[in-house]
């Protein structure tokens, strides 16, 4: 079964982004949030901010894809 990239529902701090990915990477959470906040951080936030909103509107809960 191919793995598929989704927002998680359970654990979430804002939309499940960062949960999902680590999921999907078999990371723990914290660490994808730690390595998403260090990139924010060297690049003045804004491409990371684009990116979080985009991937929340597009990504699908993890109900919906199970």
């Amino acid at each position: 079964m191919p793995k598929k990239l989704y927002k998680i529902e359970q654990g979430r701090i804002l939309c499940g982004v960062c949960g999902g990915i680590a999921e999907y990477l078999n990371l723990d959470p914290n660490i994808i949030r730690l390595i998403a906040v260090l990139i924010g951080v060297f690049s003045a936030f804004i491409p990371l901010l684009i990116a979080y909103i985009v991937m929340a509107c597009v990504l699908p809960d993890k109900s919906m894809t199970f």
